[in-house]
């Protein structure tokens, strides 16, 4: 009789003691891959500030008319402003993934490296730089955010 009651409560025990082991199973996650961050294509001044005052609409300047196309390395400035260069030329990411800076090296110059941040505003993908004007006066701090002409 004794050996009965031990039977009854050891087999369920064992029961559930295998099936709990059995039925843990460790997955495996791969981490995802980020994509390559391309920023080909023509893209145009939405917003500018100036030390922190917005200029966007300022008299005298026409930001609607400047662009700069980004095309296999390489980019093109239309309609020159205040820019981190006057000269077209060749352009390199620091990191293709996770990039944090951007480096202009326009045709026969030195190259100018600056932050890069690619953020999503509204569901649209910007890029926006921070740079100052002109290297000899560094208390003018200019950004520029650019939106992807369509």
């Amino acid at each position: 009789m004794h050996d009965m009651k031990f039977t009854k409560f050891f087999i369920p025990c064992v029961l559930v003691i295998v099936m709990a082991w059995a039925s843990c199973k460790v997955d495996r996650v791969s981490p995802v891959t980020e994509a390559v961050k391309d920023i080909s294509g023509t893209w145009k001044v939405v917003k500018a500030t100036r030390n922190g005052t917005d200029i966007t609409a300022y008299n005298g300047v026409d930001f609607s008319q400047f662009n700069i196309v980004f095309k296999s390395g390489t980019y093109t400035l239309n309609n020159r402003l205040p820019f981190l260069t006057d000269t077209s030329g060749t352009y390199s990411l620091n990191d293709p993934q996770y990039p944090m800076q951007i480096t202009f090296s326009p045709t026969g110059e030195p190259a100018v490296k600056t932050d890069f941040v690619y953020p999503i505003v509204t569901g649209v993908r910007n890029i926006d730089l921070t740079f100052s004007a002109n290297p000899g006066c560094n208390s003018n701090t200019y950004i520029y955010t650019l939106q992807k002409v369509n």
